[in-house]
């Protein structure tokens, strides 16, 4: 045929693609089949490519409450890691990366926590969060090198949407090595690197309507997961009183002001009440609470609190009952 390339049988043989892209080339994740339903998505109108994009978005929701159970599990390590003195990382590389640092950087004006209990590792550095950086994620030895700090009561989770990322393998690997426990988030039901994990969090999402782009419906499934695990690791761990958030930092004039409305929300007393109190308090939204709920001034209330199981506990040592 004109124009064909002839292959030379005197090439050497590794003239052809490397062992290692065949080898990855066979593993495929369902996130990288084709999507029969959106073969052709490129010849529709706006309005049908937003349909169909939105269908396959719409069954994400359940296929996380399948996996609710190894959820729940990854919490209870999570809770257990830093009741213990350690702390959770997050590993990841690309877009599973990026959801990991978004979570644990959103816990500190949240909940008043920070790289202390939660701490993120994204393959590239944090640079990698602006500009692609997508093959350091093939670098096994620096998923090692970044969590060379784990200790013995960490928990380290892996995310990895094709589940055989191996910037993710190195840091479960490492974490193993040191005694911690480990835990994996993947939109990939075989997962190669599950039988690294203590807890493997699978999550079958499917073929994504752009072939490949995990950034969608994948993603989409991390984010939900990653939103539970760690609000519910805070909600155990005494930052909610009730459904309210009562470690917030307060930067400025309207945080201030939500934080008194917050008070009054959760003791239903008036915001000018509540005001010069948690001015007495420092600002500290879950000493003012329990300087109101308990009627005692901001010491007595901070003792109160070094239980470290939030507001309830510290309301029953000082023998007050919360309002219904």
């Amino acid at each position: 045929m004109s124009g064909a390339t002839v292959p030379d049988p005197a090439a050497p043989p590794d003239a052809g693609p490397p062992d290692d892209v065949l080898d990855v080339a066979r593993l495929v994740s369902p996130t990288e089949e084709r999507n029969p339903r959106t073969t052709d998505i490129d010849l529709l109108p706006p309005a049908d490519v937003v349909r169909l994009i939105m269908d396959e978005d719409a069954g994400v929701a359940s296929v996380v409450r399948a996996e609710r159970f190894r959820v729940t599990q990854a919490v209870e390590l999570a809770v257990e890691a830093i009741r213990a003195g350690g702390r959770v990382h997050y590993a990841g590389a690309g877009t599973s990366g990026r959801l990991g640092v978004l979570d644990a950087v959103e816990l500190l004006p949240t909940y008043g926590v920070g790289p202390e209990w939660f701490d993120a590792h994204l393959a590239g550095g944090p640079d990698a969060m602006t500009v692609s950086a997508e093959g350091a994620e093939d670098d096994a030895e620096a998923g090692r090198r970044d969590l060379d700090h784990v200790g013995p009561h960490d928990l380290v989770v892996g995310l990895a949407a094709s589940g055989r990322t191996p910037y993710v393998g190195g840091a479960l690997d490492l974490a193993r090595e040191r005694g911690a426990r480990t835990a994996l988030v993947s939109a990939n039901p075989a997962a190669p690197l599950a039988d690294r994990a203590d807890v493997a969090i699978l999550l079958d999402t499917g073929p994504e309507a752009v072939t490949g782009s995990t950034r969608m419906k994948a993603a989409t499934a991390q984010k939900i997961v990653l939103n539970t695990f760690s609000t519910a690791t805070m909600i155990r761990l005494g930052k909610t009183y009730s459904n309210l958030m009562v470690d917030v930092r307060a930067s400025n004039a309207k945080l201030r002001a939500r934080l008194v409305r917050l008070l009054s929300q959760a003791t239903g007393l008036a915001p000018e009440v509540c005001a010069p109190v948690l001015a007495d308090a420092g600002g500290e939204v879950q000493v003012a609470l329990v300087m109101l709920l308990a009627g005692v001034d901001a010491e007595p209330a901070r003792a109160a609190l070094d239980g470290g199981d939030g507001v309830r506990g510290a309301l029953a040592r000082l023998g007050a009952a919360p309002p219904r």
